[in-house]
């Protein structure tokens, strides 16, 4: 599946699931790990959980396989590797102490209108 189609799935999930901070930036002309970072934020470990859990189903509805998955809403953040997509789910607190959106500020941030059902 395009990594568009992917992204949009993503965004929905995290947008039914409530996430916070929705930041999709487009790293593929900066790092070799992936194409896409995508960095959202919970309230607490629970919501971190649903957000995850959201993109999790989602993907799978598609039979889109996640390669690997790290981390735990008990310490605050969880990691989904798509291979090209990299998706990063952060206790608000675990988003600030790793710094992410700053750390990789040089790169574009897509904007995404899931609301009005466009494309990313």
């Amino acid at each position: 599946m395009e990594n568009k189609k992917v992204l949009d799935l993503i965004a929905k999930a995290v947008d039914d699931h409530k996430g916070l901070n929705l930041e999709i930036l487009d790293v593929s002309k900066i790092t070799i790990v992936a194409d896409y970072f995508i960095i959202v934020s919970g309230r607490s470990k629970l919501h971190v959980d649903a957000v995850a859990r959201g993109i999790i189903d989602e993907l799978k509805q598609h039979d889109i396989p996640i390669k690997s998955k790290e981390g735990s809403a008990e310490g605050g953040w969880i990691l989904l590797d798509l291979a090209d997509i990299v998706v990063h789910v952060f206790s608000e607190e675990q988003r600030k102490y790793y710094g992410l959106d700053k750390l990789w500020q040089d790169a574009p941030r897509i904007m995404e209108e899931i609301h009005s059902g466009s494309s990313i």
